[in-house]
């Protein structure tokens, strides 16, 4: 499956912009019930004011949800990046963890953000189950379960730790493209003949 979608989305990766490790960081914790496009916009804005942990960390929290305002819950997130940007600078010398569980600690950053970071920023192997990549392992029968953190696990026995982060962008893709929640496009989908649950 995942050769046929490599095929399919040669190009298959992050559309997430950062410019470092701290900036994907915070990008991803913005992306939570939010899209890239509309974390793009924000973080363009914030990463002229609060670039680093030291930066973000100094700024008055309602200064921070102004900057921030255009995300899904942006009181939350503000709360979250203060803290997790004084976190850095106290206890990580203003840098980014490259330990899975080490991100895990810090405030905001859950599982698929851990991941994401891992594999993204890092290069190391990283699974980030999101709601694409939920529903189009569910659909295809590579996860039983509906609970994101099953499925990782479940994928994550199925697939080779070198093609983990690979896996995630391509499951992406093809809930975008073609997988959606609403109206797959189970006709024109490459993957029809292996579905669990084709709908057509």
């Amino acid at each position: 499956m995942l050769d046929q979608l490599a095929e399919l989305y040669p190009n298959a990766r992050t559309r997430l912009v950062y410019n470092d490790i701290f900036e994907l960081l915070v990008a991803v914790v913005l992306s939570a019930q939010s899209t890239d496009e509309q974390v793009n916009r924000v973080s363009a804005e914030l990463f002229k004011v609060a670039g680093t942990p030291a930066q973000m960390a100094g700024l008055d929290l309602a200064e921070l949800e102004e900057l921030i305002r255009g995300v899904g819950i942006y009181k939350n997130k503000a709360r979250h990046l203060k803290e997790l940007a004084t976190i850095l600078e106290e206890d990580y010398g203003g840098q980014v963890p490259d330990s899975f569980e080490e991100l895990l600690k810090l405030p905001g950053v859950g599982r698929k953000s851990a991941n994401v970071v891992m594999a993204v920023g890092f290069h190391q192997p990283g699974l980030g189950v999101d709601t694409h990549v939920q529903r189009v392992a569910y659909r295809t029968g590579l996860a039983s379960g509906k609970r994101s953190e099953a499925s990782e696990m479940e994928l994550k026995k199925q697939i080779p730790p070198e093609r983990w982060g690979e896996a995630h962008h391509l499951l992406i893709y093809h809930g975008r493209n073609v997988c959606r929640a609403r109206k797959p496009d189970c006709r024109n989908c490459i993957l029809a003949g292996e579905c669990a649950q084709r709908m057509d």
